[in-house]
């Protein structure tokens, strides 16, 4: 009687765990997704990430000291050649001040008293009571008395007024624009005080200007990467402020020494910008430049996580006839998010793209 009642419920048993495995099975095939092999372009780049920075940027310094007493322009000015920017004011300490006044006076004493002995050895010479060789080495010290009176009186009016006036220029305290740009910083307000830039220091840096239309991009490119790129390729440049605007680049250096941040090698490149127009840059702007290694156009492709690897052997599933089968491929390039199929597919096969794995 016992037999009876155990064999319908092994056989219950072993109904309901054939229906649990076919219906899984059959749920799992209608979470398959197919995804057409189709025609497509695909490149392989290398990243680069930095700024877009002036091609030369210059640091204004000046070559007299004292204080700031007028700045002529403000930041973000296009400024001309040789345009005034600082006026300086001078500031001597009071050594300096006595010092070069006390100089201007001796200068001054010696050439009065030269040109008294000057003017009674004239009278002499009219009379022949000199030669000429003892007047003409009295007219040379003169002349020097007379010069050095001259340099000591205008280093002193240089010292105490900030400017002079010779016979073939006007010396100032005005610090002028070397070049032509635009204006991109300040370093120096009216009342800061100004070294100058001399032999054994290297000054105040009063502002920095740089010409904007000739703008790089600058940045680093990872060791692996930098192997393949030479000069001349093209780059896509997209800056973080502009999502929406891509500047087409050239590659232009690459530089031969690498650096290191964190547990990266790092090489640093610069890449020429093309035309953007309608596109205002800016020196700072953060930029990410996608430069081009090698591109195929019109290649067969498909996602790149539907290959399965096994060893150096490629495979994907694909549906036929209402059947999937495993299919050898050989791949090509990849970009990281497709790759292109070189052998084993046709354009329009359906690739099987399987649901993730659930973690049990």
């Amino acid at each position: 009687m016992k037999k009876k009642i155990v064999i319908p419920i092994i056989v219950l048993i072993v109904i309901g765990v054939a229906y649990v495995l076919v219906s899984g099975r059959k749920k799992k095939d209608e979470d398959l997704k197919f995804v057409p092999a189709k025609r497509g372009d695909i490149a392989e780049r290398a990243l680069a990430v930095g700024t877009l920075e002036p091609e030369q940027e210059i640091n204004v310094k000046s070559t007299i000291p004292g204080i700031v007493s007028e700045v002529m322009f403000k930041v973000g000015d296009t400024i001309a050649k040789n345009s005034p920017l600082f006026k300086i004011l001078p500031n001597p300490t009071p050594l300096e001040y006595v010092e070069t006044r006390r100089s201007m006076e001796v200068a001054e004493v010696t050439l009065s008293r030269i040109q008294n002995e000057r003017d009674r050895n004239e009278k002499l010479y009219q009379s022949q009571l000199i030669s000429l060789s003892q007047m003409d080495d009295l007219e040379a010290e003169y002349n020097e008395a007379r010069l050095r009176h001259r340099v000591a009186k205008e280093r002193f009016e240089l010292l105490e007024k900030g400017r002079i006036q010779m016979s073939n220029r006007n010396i100032d305290s005005i610090i002028k624009a070397p070049i032509s740009g635009v204006m991109l910083s300040l370093k120096a307000h009216e009342g800061d005080p100004v070294v100058p830039l001399t032999s054994f220091q290297p000054g105040t840096d009063m502002c920095s200007m740089a010409d904007m239309k000739n703008i790089l991009f600058k940045g680093t490119v990872d060791e692996i990467d930098v192997g393949k790129l030479v000069p001349g390729m093209d780059a896509e440049i997209q800056i973080g402020a502009m999502a929406e605007n891509k500047i087409h680049g050239t590659l232009d250096r690459i530089f031969p020494k690498a650096k290191k941040e964190g547990n990266a090698t790092l090489f640093d490149v610069e890449i020429l910008l093309g035309e953007a127009p309608g596109v205002i840059l800016r020196a700072g702007f953060s930029a990410t430049a996608y430069v081009t290694i090698q591109e195929h156009k019109g290649v067969l492709v498909i996602p790149e996580r539907l290959v399965l690897s096994e060893g150096e052997k490629r495979s994907v599933e694909v549906k036929e006839n209402e059947i999937i089968k495993k299919v050898d491929v050989k791949t090509g390039l990849s970009d990281g998010l497709n790759i292109e199929i070189l052998e084993g597919l046709k354009e329009g096969d359906l690739v099987v793209e399987r649901p993730p794995r659930e973690i049990e």
